[in-house]
């Protein structure tokens, strides 16, 4: 049996400008997905995929047609089965050679995390299904999904890394930053997915020009959070970066909406409105969200590899 791992993630600045050039900080997870390969006699794909309480959510076997695969038996719903089926026929596409063998698979994944807590079920998944077929995952990920691919460098990453979409491509680099202040760091999990597609088409209809600006001044916060060195510079460049992402996705902070009274700082974490927020803070500001019923609370090093 061959075994395949990829880190989740966390987007701490450039959401939605990242797309466009903005230089982002993000933080792989100390949770992940892992993938195992067992070869079969059948010319199957035999597939389960279990939870972080290792309970079985989806199976699906799928038959080689050719160079298709067929869906057989399986108690999936038809647009997970699809997504997966993609993703499958397009590393085919990528490197034929794995399907081509007279033998099938056995494959189990295995999250590390709640699925709905957003760390990157799909992301680990795309990026173990690449290390399988020895494909690149950016390219497997344009071909599927599509995105900025920083959930792909998290993936791949141990360490906090900054990710920039460039002319000549991805850059991916290691970051230094390791805030002296992360004791006084958490994320708190807010359980509420929300519809973005209108502030993503808000976004979408942003001046050129005003858009360049904000993804330059972006890119100045997230290298001033990276080496800063108090809590209070932190504290005051999130309210500058929320202030931004703000006015260009057209919706209110978190903050301002959910928690008006907190003392801290608070900050969203990738798609606005659902999820992890960034928060700072002690043992009191955990306890305030705990007081308005938050139960998912994690400390920096709780969360981050």
């Amino acid at each position: 049996m061959t075994t395949y791992y990829s880190n989740g993630k966390l987007l701490i600045t450039g959401e939605y400008v990242v797309l466009d050039g903005a230089l982002a900080l993000a933080l792989p997870t100390k949770f992940g997905q892992s993938l195992s390969i067992e070869p079969i006699e059948e010319r199957k794909i035999r597939w389960t995929a279990l939870d972080h309480q290792e309970k079985q959510w989806f199976r699906q076997e799928f038959r080689f047609t050719g160079s298709e695969l067929q869906e057989a038996e399986g108690n999936a719903s038809p647009e997970v089965v699809q997504d997966l089926k993609k993703i499958l026929q397009e590393a085919h596409s990528l490197n034929p050679a794995i399907f081509s063998e007279d033998k099938g698979f056995k494959v189990t994944t295995q999250l590390d995390f709640p699925r709905d807590w957003g760390l990157g079920s799909s992301s680990t998944l795309i990026n173990n299904i690449a290390q399988w077929f020895g494909i690149d995952a950016y390219k497997l990920l344009e071909s599927t999904f599509s995105g900025s691919g920083y959930d792909i460098a998290a993936a791949q990453s141990d360490v906090p890394l900054t990710f920039q979409k460039t002319r000549s491509g991805n850059s991916v680099l290691a970051s230094s930053f390791d805030p002296e202040f992360r004791e006084e760091l958490f994320f708190v999990y807010l359980n509420q997915k929300q519809n973005s597609r209108s502030s993503i088409a808000h976004y979408k209809d942003q001046p050129k020009d005003l858009l360049e600006e904000t993804v330059t001044k972006i890119s100045a916060v997230t290298q001033s959070i990276i080496t800063c060195t108090t809590l209070t510079e932190f504290k005051l460049l999130l309210e500058i970066h929320e202030t931004l992402i703000s006015k260009i996705i057209n919706t209110p902070k978190i903050k301002t909406t959910l928690f008006p009274d907190f003392p801290g700082a608070i900050k969203s974490l990738g798609g606005w409105g659902g999820d992890f927020v960034l928060a700072t803070g002690g043992k009191q500001e955990k306890e305030y969200f705990r007081g308005k019923g938050y139960g998912t609370i994690l400390s920096y090093e709780e969360m981050v590899k």
